[in-house]
């Protein structure tokens, strides 16, 4: 392997860290707009700012390079972020949802970003990795925004709901959470094929199991709450809209980006359940409130062990495409 062949990975992931930006920008436009609540709109604003100057910052390290950003994958992480935005409006929780999503895409973009620093460190970069860090710890900054205001995007979602419709409400959340699940089990399985190393497939294994223990007390949950086939299959069709595989449109699932993509699901998952714990509280549903906060601990837990097995998935990326770390 030659230095080159590393040098032209590290153009690609700074491309790609690049159309993930212009996704962000894309979603982060609106999202003040459609936030709800004075407090998250003006979190949102302040991160379009720094995701502004994100965007410029990777432009600038391709720009040094001789290269320019990707047109066509910018141009489908566009639309993608677009395409989330439209799938909000839609929803009757409109701030739940969004916030749910911005978790899961800053954990998404923290992840790209110790991806691209690992590869420049294996490259001797140091512009790249400065970048990379300051970018990442603005990452990390909104994700600690975003986890300090769950009760406030609870409120605003619920401010029109009157405490009658509450336990309605609680299925409605019941039901998504039991259709986000499916989705999980279905990328873990996925995963268990390209995950490129043993320490990252036992971790998704592992996590398998978890998910498909996590839907079945959400359904025995939805249940006991009166729920019914239809329910969730609402909840399916209300979900099914919103193609969260459209983060990696354009992007190949090398196991770096099937890593990053799984830490942002599993903060999906979190910012949902947190939500969802605060309904079933307000509705006085202790039961449902203790099992969401157990498969919470699941799910923090799992997204913790992806981000540390982060070294091992550059280090297989990069030997999938033929470059070992001995350069």
């Amino acid at each position: 392997m030659t230095m080159t062949r590393l040098t032209e990975q590290l153009t690609k992931y700074l491309e790609d860290a690049h159309s993930i930006e212009v996704q962000a920008l894309a979603q982060l436009r609106t999202a003040p707009d459609i936030a709800g609540d004075p407090e998250l709109s003006a979190i949102y604003r302040e991160h379009l700012v720094e995701t502004e100057g994100h965007e410029r910052a990777t432009r600038s390290a391709l720009e040094a390079r001789d290269a320019k950003p990707a047109r066509t994958k910018d141009a489908v992480m566009a639309l993608g972020g677009k395409g989330f935005v439209l799938f909000a409006r839609l929803q009757p929780d409109t701030p739940g949802k969004l916030h749910s999503h911005s978790l899961s895409y800053e954990a998404l973009e923290l992840s790209s970003y110790q991806l691209l620093r690992g590869v420049a460190e294996r490259a001797d970069d140091d512009a790249v990795i400065e970048a990379a860090e300051r970018i990442a710890a603005d990452e990390g900054a909104m994700m600690k925004r975003l986890e300090a205001t769950f009760d406030v995007a609870v409120e605003a979602s619920l401010r029109s709901v009157g405490r009658d419709d509450l336990k309605e409400q609680l299925r409605k959340y019941l039901a998504d959470a039991h259709a986000i699940e499916a989705q999980a089990i279905a990328l873990l399985e996925r995963g268990l094929k390209v995950a490129g190393t043993e320490r990252l497939e036992r971790i998704y294994e592992e996590h398998l199991a978890e998910t498909r223990d996590h839907s079945e007390l959400i359904e025995a949950r939805l249940n006991a709450l009166g729920g019914d086939p239809s329910t969730l299959k609402d909840a399916a069709l209300r979900l099914g809209g919103l193609n969260w595989a459209a983060f990696f449109r354009g992007h190949p699932d090398t196991p770096g980006k099937l890593a990053a993509f799984a830490r942002a699901f599993e903060h999906l998952e979190i910012g949902g359940y947190e939500q969802l714990k605060r309904v079933a509280q307000r509705a006085d549903d202790h039961e449902t409130a203790t099992v969401v906060g157990q498969i919470l601990e699941d799910e923090r837990r799992a997204a913790e062990r992806i981000a540390d097995a982060f070294d091992d998935a550059v280090e297989a990326s990069l030997q999938a495409v033929g470059v070992s770390q001995q350069a």
